[in-house]
């Protein structure tokens, strides 16, 4: 009767957004309280807060890009087949 395959699509892409949204912010800041343990114990105040808060938003960032920069090729390889006439 009815064709759901573009709104499961859309709730795909909302809960795809979701997971990268709480990824980008859980996961520095679980590294960050670990960095604040680590300084507590050594009595490094912010050393490791910073270093693993700064190490992994870069990596976290690092690993959206390349998943982005990956599925846009895909994108662009179905929209437009391969330049070269593969």
């Amino acid at each position: 009767m009815f064709d759901l395959s573009a709104k499961r699509e859309l709730n795909n892409g909302f809960g795809n957004a979701l997971t990268v949204a709480v990824e980008l912010a859980v996961t520095p800041t679980a590294f960050a309280l670990i960095g604040w343990q680590i300084d507590r114990w050594l009595g490094t105040w912010p050393l490791f807060l910073l270093l693993l808060f700064v190490f992994t938003v870069g990596y976290v960032s690092w690993k959206q890009y390349l998943a982005y920069d990956t599925k846009m090729r895909h994108q662009e390889h179905e929209l437009l087949g391969h330049p070269d006439g593969r």
